[in-house]
C-alpha cells in the first residue's frame, strides 16, 4: 500500500529532526497529501481525519497529531506525554486533545511510536493500551556528530546547554548552579537560541559577562559547537528522550544530565547524573564534569561507545517493522 507521511513536522526543533531523518529512510513515502494547517493545530484532527478517510492508504506521523477515523491506517509517534506531565506545557486546549484525540488513537492505531523505554512505559500506564501497541522505535543521531572536524573557538573554555527556553529546560536552575560553582571565571556558559527571560536572572547573579547565547544555531554548526564545549550541561526536569545527550557523547565530549524520566536511561550509566530540583547538585556537577580530568576521559569512551547504540537506520528499521505488521493486519 501506499505509504503518506506527514511532512508538516520537517524543522529545526526535537520532532522536526525525527522526521526529516526517518522519512529519507522510507522509500517511497510520499509528503505531497498534506500541506495546509499546522499538524500541531487542535483542528488538524479534522483536517487529517478527512484526508485519512478519502485516501486509502498507510499514514505515518512522526508527531502526535492523529485522526478521529480511520485510525486503522495510521501509525503516529508520540515522543513523550510532556503536555499532560508538565504543568506549564500544558493547558486545557491540549488535555481535551490529550485526553479525547490521542488517547483514543492510542488504543486503535494501527502503532503508537515512541522514543525511549520511559515513555513506552508512562504512556501504556496513562492510556490502558496493550503492550504490543506502543513501540519503542528509539531515536538516532546523525554522522555529523562525531569527534573529528572543526571545533567552535571562541577563545574561551565554554560548558554547553542546548535548550530552547522552555520550563522543563531548567534553565534558570542551571544558571544559578553556574554562578555557585567554584570553577576558574575564565569559564564561560554558552546557550544555544535566544536569551528570552534568562539575560535578566544572569544579571541578577552577576554572571551575565560569563553567559553566551548564540541565538539560532544551523545543523551544520551545531556539531562544530558541541565539539569545542568542555562538556555538555543538560539538567532537564523532563525528557521522552533528551537528544542533546547522544548527541554530545557522539561529538565526543562529557555529559552532565538529569536522574530523572528518560535521562538515566538513554545516557545508559555514561553521563554524570545530578538533581535536577537542587542548585547545590547541579553546582557539583559542573564543578566535576569541568574539572576532574580522569572523569572526563572516562565519561568521553565510554559516551562514544554509548552514542553508537541510537542509529536512524536502526530506527527506520523499527518503522518499518511496524509499517509491515499495519499492512499484513489490514490484509487480514
Amino acid at each position: 500500500m501506499k505509504i503518506n507521511f506527514d511532512g508538516r513536522w520537517f524543522g529545526d526543533h526535537g520532532i522536526g529532526r525525527f522526521a526529516k531523518e526517518v522519512y529519507a529512510r522510507i522509500p517511497d513515502a510520499d509528503i505531497s497529501e498534506l500541506r495546509s494547517l499546522s499538524p500541531s493545530d487542535p483542528l488538524d484532527c479534522f483536517y487529517i481525519t478527512w484526508k485519512v478517510l478519502t485516501n486509502k492508504s498507510i499514514w505515518i506521523s512522526p508527531g502526535y497529531n492523529a485522526p478521529i477515523f480511520g485510525l486503522r491506517r495510521y501509525i503516529f509517534t508520540l515522543h513523550d506525554l510532556n503536555h499532560l506531565d508538565c504543568e506549564y506545557n500544558s493547558n486545557i486546549i491540549k488535555r481535551f486533545y490529550y485526553w479525547f484525540i490521542v488517547r483514543r488513537a492510542c488504543l486503535y492505531s494501527a502503532r503508537v511510536l515512541t522514543v525511549s523505554e520511559f515513555s513506552r512505559q508512562r504512556i501504556l500506564d496513562w492510556s490502558g493500551a496493550e503492550p504490543e501497541q506502543v513501540v519503542n522505535v528509539g531515536n538516532g543521531v546523525s554522522e555529523n556528530f562525531r569527534p573529528d572536524g572543526q571545533h567552535y573557538t571562541p577563545g574561551y573554555p565554554y560548558l554547553l546547554c542546548v535548550g530552547n527556553r522552555k520550563p522543563h529546560k531548567n534553565e534558570a536552575r542551571l544558571l544559578a548552579a553556574f554562578a555557585k560553582a567554584n570553577i576558574p571565571s575564565s569559564i564561560r556558559l554558552v546557550l544555544t537560541g535566544p536569551s528570552a527571560g534568562l539575560s535578566k536572572i544572569a544579571s541578577d547573579l552577576s554572571i551575565n559577562d560569563r553567559v553566551v547565547f548564540l541565538g539560532k544555531v544551523t545543523d551544520d554548526q551545531l556539531p562544530e559547537i558541541y565539539r569545542g564545549a568542555l562538556a555538555l550541561v543538560f539538567p532537564s526536569l523532563y525528557e521522552g528522550f533528551g537528544l542533546p545527550v547522544i548527541e554530545a557523547m557522539s561529538s565526543g565530549i562529557p555529559v552532565m544530565t538529569s536522574n530523572v524520566t528518560s535521562l538515566p536511561e538513554v545516557s545508559g550509566g555514561c553521563a554524570l547524573l545530578v538533581d535536577p530540583l537542587d542548585v547545590n547538585s547541579i553546582a557539583n556537577g559542573i564543578e566535576i564534569v569541568a574539572q576532574d580530568n580522569h572523569l572526563r576521559k572516562n565519561l568521553i569512551a565510554r559516551g562514544i561507545t554509548q552514542a553508537k547504540q541510537y542509529s536512524w537506520e536502526n530506527v527506520a528499521q523499527k518503522i518499518l517493522n511496524a509499517l509491515e505488521e499495519a499492512q499484513e493486519k489490514l490484509k487480514g
